[in-house]
């Protein structure tokens, strides 16, 4: 298949994902997540084996939950960058985009006070945000954070209730939803992972998005999950006004919408100082629980945690998942 887009970042989550059934699947070191992180893998493997296939030169996946090490980097097309962890800039947790032209969001969830499967923006500790009056999602953040790179948002995976929030904020971006209602014991997840690829590749063909640039000025309307006497610590920590359990947050762009967030969110003023040093310590936090993960493969020879391994291009046969030099 012939493509305009040659470089696409793919961004990807574990909610939304065909492992994560549960709360539990989606909190870092519990069983039920080393085997989400394995299914998580097994997702983003199928679409990167397919983007490269339909004539994508670079693909570039960037792990996007919690600590940022959730995917099996050997147990991934070798032909992909798979980033673990966050990084500082230019776009915040991304760093560079690398050249991408193209982003597609897969394992994704839905918005804070919505009713999808474990939805929140950001963090869990957020019941509501309101910006200009809806409900704001994390799709719109990441695809705003590369608009300026000229990187179209071109597909989005996640519940069914996420998809449309996806719809709705970024005008003609395609969707795959993955049925959280129906239980694991009844979910096909092989016929689900090949259209979720089958997808992506059609998505090359979308031309319909242009990157996400959407106008300020912004108002966001924050709920603390944890009542009023958090809203006034955070308020007051960052200097932002509140009341009760809100925090208001004025933006004139989304770009600086998004930076007043992530302070909110994960930082005080001296992690924030600090930042370098405190990602560092992270990022071991990250890479001690994929060592779980794969203990937890090798003690069970892989029963119950086996990856897949990846179909080849035009046909029903099976290959071996590519391996790093």
């Amino acid at each position: 298949m012939a493509t305009g887009f040659k470089s696409v970042l793919v961004i990807a989550d574990i909610e939304g994902s065909s492992g994560c059934w549960d709360k539990t699947a989606s909190s870092f070191m519990t069983e039920a997540w080393c085997r989400a992180c394995v299914e998580m893998t097994r997702d983003v493997n199928m679409i990167v084996t397919a983007l490269f296939d339909a004539g994508v030169r670079d693909v570039s996946v960037h792990d996007f939950h919690r600590t940022g090490y959730n995917l099996l980097r050997e147990r991934i097309d070798f032909r992909a960058r798979v980033v673990s962890g966050y990084r500082r800039g230019p776009v915040p947790g991304i760093g560079d985009p690398g050249g991408a032209d193209a982003v597609m969001f897969v394992g994704m969830h839905a918005a804070s006070g919505s009713d999808g499967f474990l939805p929140h923006t950001l963090t869990s500790r957020i019941a509501r945000i309101e910006v200009n009056g809806g409900l704001l999602a994390e799709v719109e953040l990441f695809a705003a954070s590369v608009a300026p790179w000229g990187v179209r948002p071109l597909l989005f995976s996640g519940c069914p209730l996420a998809c449309a929030q996806a719809q709705a904020a970024i005008e003609g971006i395609h969707v795959y939803p993955i049925n959280k209602a129906q239980g694991p014991g009844r979910f096909d997840v092989d016929a689900w992972r090949g259209g979720l690829a089958e997808a992506a590749v059609r998505a090359l063909g979308n031309l319909a998005t242009r990157p996400h640039m959407p106008r300020g000025p912004f108002t966001a309307l924050v709920t603390m999950r944890d009542g009023e006497d958090r809203a006034r610590r955070l308020a007051g920590r960052w200097d932002f006004a509140h009341e009760g359990s809100n925090i208001l947050i004025e933006a004139p762009d989304i770009h600086q919408l998004y930076m007043a967030l992530i302070r909110l969110s994960y930082l005080t003023p001296f992690t924030e100082r600090v930042l370098p040093v405190a990602l560092v310590f992270h990022r071991l936090a990250g890479r001690f629980g994929l060592a779980m993960v794969r203990r937890q493969l090798r003690k069970t020879r892989g029963r119950g945690l086996r990856p897949q391994r990846a179909p080849m291009a035009g046909s029903g046969h099976l290959r071996p998942p590519h391996r790093p030099e």
